[in-house]
């Protein structure tokens, strides 16, 4: 079976590409001037609807990066229609980075989207507001400031007079609202969130205070405030949770408020709290709130200049309500919700207050006098979630408990699914070259590697911080990953730093004894067994004794590793009786080189095993192979007769495909019985895989389910499929006629995943940023659709290196 080919639309590229050609070898800077003269078309943008519902009036966030652009003017068209948009500033640090447009979308639509280097001509009503605004024209009297008018200012510092009801800021705080619903911050001690009404979609905050410090709390024709914050965090506020209760943002030096952006489609502000004073420490805390067009959610960043654990948000508590609650048994990247419905407006009738989260970032829902509280982590100071209201005195509001429900249902899946958006700039095209050079397709690897090294490479040696999982660096297999990656690509003949790195960051976790940093042994955890493949590289080549030590210490794991009753490793401890595909990779390579160097192969047998046992078990009817299997058949997403999976993940088998060829070039010609079982099954997947391949090149998400809704052409194990195609070449396993298949696919991943930035930097997109099993990940088509899309991931960037390097060689021949 063909699967049903990914539509291509460069077509509106196809000329500009021809004249632009591209030289890879050209600097980066000589690149980015090439923008300059590119015609008005700057970008094609794919987006589609994951969900089975009608998105209406979603924004799509566009980097100027990934559309090879570094300024306006800008504009975004569907055919012949333009889209509202907005240049906006997504990191607050004063510079426009992003552009947004609003598209409505049905049941997993599916649009295609041009940017252009055009000015807007559409002339849009504004759907969003944030402003703050102060009495200018009278004078303090003590704590209260008598006389003058309201005038808007872009920024505040509070003065020290300012407290509670001293009638000089209007409403109290600074204010941000869509046509939905408004929110206000009280800019003082109490650090409350209140709601705004609305008796119509329209902006009003322009008009609420302005003639009386209590004008608000009254029916008028735009609303009113229906919120009794009191001592609670009101709606979705924060602050630091002592155990058995919240400590608001009360004791600080200053706060400081700036306007970040006031546009039509998207508006926010940030609060910069100066010296807070929480847990014996004096933390400077800066939040932003961002608001978009159509929405009820304000999204809340918060980053403080050092760790405060644990942070606490939540809704305050009123009597006559019900608390709503998401699921919990959920991957920690999904989003989850806390709710609460019933007579709680100052109107006396029903409103629903909502925070929505990832689940991963909740350690504990609690509450304590005023509030029910989510404590949060935040180990690099940061926390990120977001907070909605809906009011059923709204015009066609939501009446129901159920409605309400609902909504916090779908808000939750919006943000665990986001919009599939697959950005081509014309810029990134210059990439590209119709018949790839040995040399082209490395300098465009060492490019990518080079742009790794420079940002997140090196914070991961023994006590850094991993900017991939936010949280100390440790004996990760990805890191020995990306190292092993950096080895091969210095091999190949690139500079000798990335070898260079890859010995530094393997050593950092290595003592003279051979131990090894933050490894333990007791977790049984196969996928620490990866980086020993760095280790006897490395004692290969230096002699050094403590990378020997360190690879006795992981042979000894494997030695003693817990394995199903058919001798297949476990995957870890925490996942008994359990094999997945991923465990092949990470274990069997290591556990052979070791024993070729070592052990005069006498663990050969033991590792091609595992090889048969997944064969056995995990293979479906249509070649293909399942991501794991439980041989209890305990698991939630274990089947309940065969304790097989439910899907094809590519990643999964582009783990495996690759161990394949690893092994086979580990093992010595000598052991021919062992090398003909894996060669058999290397000759049943590559046929298999180039059976599934999209006319794209590159491979789906989930491998045979083309047109599921949301699924998605995949980066990582399109390069683990690449590299082992090439590398089986290579090897002399496959024949030359696999080399169109692996060229197509090589070509694909450039064509719809590698990007190129204005200044040069180059990054592989489109990367499932991780899937598993169990804890929450319940194997369904939707949890593998659910984890985020990221670009650079290390599982995604390494492969397509190490894919490189082997389609380097072979054009080399």
């Amino acid at each position: 079976m063909k699967v049903k080919p990914m539509k291509n639309f460069l077509l509106l590229f196809s000329l500009t590409l021809l004249i632009l050609g591209c030289d890879v070898k050209t600097p980066s800077k000589q690149v980015a001037s090439q923008s300059a003269v590119l015609a008005d078309v700057v970008a094609t943008v794919t987006i589609s609807n994951p969900s089975e519902f009608e998105r209406k009036d979603e924004l799509m966030w566009l980097p100027l990066e990934r559309l090879g652009v570094l300024k306006a003017p800008l504009s975004v068209w569907l055919k012949d229609e333009e889209l509202p948009s907005q240049l906006v500033d997504g990191d607050g640090n004063g510079s426009i980075d992003h552009l947004v447009a609003l598209v409505d979308l049905a049941a997993a639509e599916k649009m295609i989207l041009v940017v252009k280097a055009q000015p807007s001509t559409l002339s849009i009503d504004s759907r969003t507001q944030a402003e703050i605004s102060i009495k200018q024209g009278g004078a303090w009297q003590e704590n209260k400031y008598i006389g003058g008018q309201f005038v808007n200012v872009d920024k505040l510092i509070a003065p020290k007079q300012h407290t509670d009801h001293s009638e000089y800021i209007r409403y109290e705080g600074p204010g941000i609202e869509s046509d939905k619903v408004g929110y206000r911050i009280y800019l003082d001690w109490r650090n409350g969130f209140d709601v705004f009404g609305k008796s119509r979609p329209a902006l009003a905050l322009h008009k609420v205070g302005l003639d009386g410090f209590e004008s608000y709390h009254h029916p008028a024709d735009w609303g009113l405030d229906i919120l009794k914050v009191g001592e609670s965090l009101g709606m979705g506020g924060f602050g630091y949770w002592h155990g058995d209760k919240v400590e608001r943002v009360a004791s600080v030096d200053s706060r400081a408020v700036s306007i970040l952006q006031n546009g039509p489609l998207v508006s926010s502000f940030a609060i910069d709290y100066g010296a807070w004073s929480v847990a014996g420490k004096r933390v400077n805390l800066r939040a932003v709130f961002t608001m978009q067009a159509g929405s009820r959610l304000v999204h809340v960043q918060l980053q403080a200049d050092e760790a405060i654990e644990p942070l606490a948000i939540g809704l305050g508590k009123a009597p006559e309500t019900v608390l709503l609650s998401g699921g919990d048994d959920l991957t920690g990247h999904a989003y989850t919700y806390l709710g609460t419905w019933g007579k709680q407006s100052l109107a006396g009738d029903d409103l629903g207050l909502g925070l929505v989260f990832k689940r991963g970032l909740r350690t504990d829902q609690t509450e304590d006098a005023h509030n029910w509280v989510s404590v949060m982590k935040s180990p690099s100071g940061t926390l990120d979630y977001y907070f909605l209201a809906a009011w059923s005195g709204e015009p066609d509001g939501i009446k129901t408990e159920q409605n309400f429900n609902t909504l916090l249902e779908r808000e939750a899946e919006k943000l665990t699914l986001k919009l599939r958006i697959f950005i081509d700039s014309q810029l990134s095209a210059t990439l590209r070259v119709d018949q790839p050079s040995a040399a082209s397709v490395r300098i465009l690897a060492e490019r990518l590697a080079d742009t790794e090294y420079r940002t997140k490479a090196k914070a991961l040696r023994n006590g850094g911080w991993d900017p991939e999982r936010d949280r100390p660096a440790r004996w990760e297999y990805t890191t020995g990953l990306l190292m092993q990656a950096f080895d091969d690509l210095s091999g190949a003949g690139a500079d000798p730093k990335f070898a260079a790195l890859a010995e530094q960051i393997i050593g950092s976790f290595i003592d003279e004894q051979g131990n090894i940093a933050s490894y333990r042994k007791d977790v049984f955890n196969i996928d620490d067994i990866n980086n020993g493949k760095m280790l006897l590289r490395l004692y290969q080549r230096t002699g050094i004794e403590k990378y020997r030590l360190a690879a006795d210490i992981l042979r000894d794991q494997l030695s003693h590793h817990p394995k199903t009753s058919n001798g297949a490793f476990w995957h870890k401890q925490r996942y008994p009786y359990q094999l997945w595909l991923d465990g092949v990779y990470m274990g069997m390579p290591f556990l052979a080189e070791y024993s070729k160097q070592f052990e005069q192969g006498e663990s050969f047998a033991q590792a091609v095993h595992e090889f048969e046992v997944a064969k056995e078990k995990l293979s479906a009817p249509n070649g293909l192979l399942f991501h794991a299997w439980d041989e209890k058949a305990a698991q939630n997403w274990a089947d309940p007769k065969t304790g097989l999976s439910k899907f094809h993940w590519s990643r999964g088998m582009g783990w495996y495909a690759m161990a394949l060829v690893d092994m086979l070039e580990i093992l010595p010609e000598d052991q021919a019985e062992l090398r003909a079982i894996l060669q058999r099954q290397l000759t049943e997947l590559a046929v298999v895989l180039v059976r599934y391949q999209d006319d794209s090149g590159v491979w789906y998400q989930i491998t045979d389910m083309p047109d599921a809704t949301g699924n998605y052409l995949e980066a990582s194990g399109s390069s683990m499929f690449v590299y082992a195609l090439a590398k089986g070449i290579n090897l002399g396993l496959l024949p030359e006629t696999y080399k169109v298949a692996m060229m197509n696919g090589y070509q694909g991943i450039v064509r719809e995943f590698v990007s190129l930035d204005p200044d040069g930097d180059v990054h592989l997109n489109g990367i499932c940023q991780v899937a598993g099993l169990g804890f929450g990940r319940d194997g369904s088509y939707r949890y593998y659709q659910s984890e985020p899309i990221v670009a650079d991931d290390i599982k995604g960037l390494t492969p397509f290196i190490m894919a490189s390097v082997q389609i380097s060689k072979l054009l080399s021949r």
